[in-house]
């Protein structure tokens, strides 16, 4: 990696975005990567839209600002697609990854986007059936690590049971649940072809 890797997310309060823009720096740093995360909302409430940050790189990271021009953006909630520009800032050559069940086709389309890579895995159907709730944030980061080849898949399922299992000490299916909605997420985000 030559240059720094900018990612944002783009969810609701409770939707985890912060927590998987956090688990996947962790992941990173794990690898030896240097890493930001950080979130960006105004008074949290659930439901209200909040915005999650990443930075990665081989080499320091001096930046401390925002990020406008992120490579890569997750989409949680496709709602917000309606009253948010998600693909603000993203280039010709970023990708867009979004929760839904429709195509990137369809995506592209909704959105009018000429360029950038579009990506889409319903993320909320597989939290649905593998944790009992829509929770789609760690569906989300093996969408993301899938697309990206950023991080070690092996390393991550491995970092990421980790931190969830000191989290959900006493709740095992918790941190199962969520593995299994990252690798189902994993196998099954959808490109265009």
């Amino acid at each position: 990696m030559e240059k720094i890797v900018e990612i944002r997310w783009h969810g609701r309060g409770g939707q985890g975005a912060k927590t998987a823009a956090l688990l996947f720096a962790d992941c990173a740093m794990s690898l030896g990567k240097y890493i930001q995360a950080f979130p960006e909302y105004g008074p949290e409430r659930m439901g209200a839209p909040v915005q999650a940050f990443d930075r990665l790189s081989d080499h320091p990271i001096t930046l401390h600002c925002g990020i406008t021009n992120p490579q890569i953006v997750l989409v949680l909630d496709p709602t917000l697609m309606a009253t948010v520009d998600v693909t603000q800032g993203l280039p010709a050559d970023g990708s867009l990854i979004v929760n839904t069940s429709k195509s990137p086709q369809e995506i592209r389309k909704e959105l009018g986007l000429k360029n950038a890579k579009i990506y889409t895995v319903d993320a909320s159907a597989i939290s649905k059936d593998k944790i009992g709730r829509d929770i789609p944030n760690t569906p989300m980061l093996g969408a993301l690590v899938k697309v990206s080849g950023l991080l070690d898949y092996d390393q991550m399922i491995k970092d990421t049971e980790v931190k969830l299992e000191k989290k959900f000490a006493h709740k095992p299916e918790i941190v199962k649940g969520n593995i299994e909605a990252i690798k189902t997420a994993y196998d099954k985000v959808k490109g265009e072809k």
